[in-house]
């Protein structure tokens, strides 16, 4: 297996679904991690393998990314739309912040009706996840838009074993998945689909049903090859959002209740893409070209009756658009002065085409179109990163990147049209130590961006299309002691902008500068080749930085996201992982007057072999039964009779109660 986390990419050829302690091309595979010492430019940057991915109990397919240390995927709302992401101290909404690519295809999307960089993961299908790859903080030059917190990279399998699975659990859960591959036009051609159904605990169920189908070529293997997929999805649900807690107090509503039964959505996307690799002992070559077609709308009425005592606030958020784009990398290997050298050159280029517009509805019913706007953007990137090694213990990676943002905006509801462009360049630097074998120490710099929402540009005529980050962090990666893997991160963050939720709107907008400072410490045990312990711990500091006599605490910002872990593989027929997870205490005000008491869950796998092709896999989620809340804020509504202005209140959105999924598998 080949690897390479910095970049615009990564190879691989077989899937692995075991990772015995070996050395693959220079790299240490060990446990279900790569150990990255001599490759990576960050302690904070990593890879997770496959086997990792399939162990994990999953309730939605979003919490893959939670393989990522430090990294908390929740909801608060019901399913089929993009997850909650947290990290280092940011509540990255839907994804703002937190560049995210499937198959190369990049998932953030920019100007989007429900939020800045939404970025929803419906359409993956977990089996054919094939390795993550994530680098955190703004100082790798192949990350651009979206990736100034961190940049997730999931590689989709090229080979899968024939096989069909049937799934049934708690709380309205069903699927089917079905999967296999052959030999096709001298290569490989994969076929994959799930239909699934979920209603989950809420007193309007989610009715949640979703199909998914892939298709995928490929020729050559992980260093010289190239690959074709095309991805389709369609979902339909219900919703229950976060609910004040006055009325459930006051009886209208239960814990899993809703004001608004009708709130809901759906989806649809399309997408093809191709990825091409060559590879000699001088140079190699990344390509790959994506083109996504995509429709969502949400129904959604957060703040009840204070905008319209009569009709009631629910609001329909249209986003359609075509996107597509390629990216190419060159990478030179020279050795000069007798010094190994590795440079590469890259680009990126992406056009959206967007109609997005939101609506006054009733019960799902337009009442009035309250914004339209058909708006195209057009990014384009270029950067340069070259990594040297002056000597056997000393090397640099050194990186300079320019981003180029237009954007168009063409107003249809009575509001502003405008246009905007803006550039932004970000030089990057990492120094990496080897004080001794098998451990290295790294310092690391660099500049970021994001761009804003181009109707918040157009209305305010603010010039932040692109917004600054920059970032600085120290870190130390080992494996010095036996079967073991550590690494820890002291991190800092800064944005001149900081991307916040607006409950009223039920979308981000550009807010105060920001500041976050922290600690990462990640590790890995293996004490014997089927079992391994693992343990993430982020504890980081969230400060706005304008001294606004308000407050300074960053609402929603967690101070704290852990994890604990045992993963089981090859203990004979048995296999399986028990993960504890804890999202820490954080303000949910900016003068933090109102606090949040995070949640903690405990989640369980565990497979059984019953003969060489067929499997049972049981998954209990929330094993413990806890009652914590998945999401909560504070915010201002409206319930019925209450004055015009409203109330204050905490809104939450609570944790699944405990249920069960036990699954079946077949392999031909």
């Amino acid at each position: 297996m080949a690897l390479d986390v910095g970049g615009s990419a990564w190879a691989q050829d077989e899937p692995v679904t075991r990772a015995p302690e070996t050395e693959v091309e220079g790299v240490t595979v060990t446990a279900s991690t790569v150990d990255l010492i001599g490759r990576a430019a960050a302690s904070s940057e990593g890879r997770i393998l496959a086997q990792e991915l399939q162990l994990r109990p999953v309730y939605r397919v979003g919490q893959l990314l939670e393989t990522v240390p430090g990294l908390n995927v929740t909801a608060h709302s019901g399913e089929g739309k993009a997850n909650q992401y947290l990290m280092r101290g940011f509540n990255l909404d839907h994804g703002h912040d937190l560049a995210i690519f499937v198959d190369g295809i990049p998932i953030n999307l920019g100007t989007h009706g429900h939020g800045q960089g939404y970025s929803d993961l419906s359409f993956m299908i977990p089996e054919l996840a094939d390795g993550v790859a994530f680098a955190k903080g703004p100082y790798r030059a192949g990350e651009g838009d979206f990736s100034s917190v961190a940049a997730v990279r999931i590689a989709y399998r090229d080979r899968i074993a024939p096989q069909m699975s049937v799934s049934v659990g708690d709380l309205g859960y069903r699927r089917l998945f079905a999967a296999g591959d052959g030999d096709f036009a001298g290569g490989r051609l994969l076929v994959a689909a799930e239909a699934s159904h979920v209603d989950g605990p809420w007193d309007h169920p989610d009715d949640y049903r979703k199909l998914n189908a892939v298709t995928r070529y490929s020729r050559g293997d992980g260093e010289n090859g190239l690959s074709v997929a095309g991805m389709y999805y369609r979902g339909r649900w219900n919703a229950t959002t976060d609910q004040p807690l006055r009325a459930m107090s006051l009886g209208l509503i239960g814990r899993y209740g809703s004001l608004d039964p009708s709130d809901g959505g759906q989806a649809e996307r399309f997408s093809l893409s191709g990825e091409l690799r060559r590879r000699s002992d001088a140079w190699s070559l990344e390509a790959n070209a994506y083109v996504v077609r995509s429709q969502l709308t949400l129904w959604n009425n957060f703040t009840h009756w204070l905008d319209d005592p009569v009709h009631g606030d629910q609001h329909a958020q249209n986003d359609r658009r075509t996107y597509g784009g390629a990216d190419l990398a060159l990478t030179w290997r020279p050795r000069l002065w007798g010094l190994e050298t590795s440079t590469t050159f890259g680009t990126s280029a992406r056009l959206d085409a967007i109609y997005v517009d939101r609506r006054h509805t009733l019960a799902r019913r337009d009442l009035e179109t309250q914004s339209a706007d058909e708006v195209r953007l057009e990014a384009i990137g270029a950067y340069v990163e070259n990594s040297t090694a002056w000597t056997p213990a000393l090397r640099t990676v050194l990186g300079m990147r320019l981003d180029r943002l237009a954007a168009h905006d063409r107003n249809f509801a009575g509001g502003v049209s405008g246009d905007g462009e803006a550039s932004v360049v970000q030089p990057k630097f990492s120094l990496v130590y080897r004080p001794w074998s098998q451990t290295e120490l790294y310092l690391s710099a660099g500049e970021g961006f994001h761009s804003n929402d181009i109707r918040q540009g157009a209305a305010t005529a603010r010039p932040d299309l692109l917004v600054r980050s920059g970032g600085e962090e120290i870190g130390l990666r080992t494996r010095a002691i036996p079967k073991v893997q550590l690494a820890a991160t002291l991190f800092e963050i800064r944005f001149d902008s900081e991307l916040t939720y607006d409950a009223d709107s039920g979308e981000t907008s550009p807010g105060r500068p920001s500041l976050r400072q922290g600690l990462e410490l990640t590790a890995q045990y293996r004490p014997a080749p089927w079992l391994e312990l693992n343990a993430n711990l982020a504890m980081s500091k969230a400060r706005y930085t304008d001294h606004d006599p308000a407050g300074s605490h960053v609402e929603d910002a967690p101070a704290f996201v852990g994890s604990l872990g045992v993963l089981v593989d090859g203990l004979g027929p048995w296999s399986g992982a028990l993960e504890f997870r804890d999202l820490g205490q954080h303000a949910l005000t900016e003068d933090n007057s109102r606090r949040s008491d995070g949640y903690r869950e405990i989640n369980l796998s565990l497979g059984y072999q019953l003969a060489a092709l067929l499997k049972v896999e049981l998954q209990v989620f929330n094993l413990t039964g806890s009652s914590d809340d998945a999401a909560d804020y504070v915010y201002v509504d409206r319930l019925k009779g209450e004055p015009a202005a409203g109330v204050e209140d905490l809104h939450l959105h609570p944790l699944e109660p405990r249920s069960v999924r036990l699954t079946v598998l077949r392999t031909f």
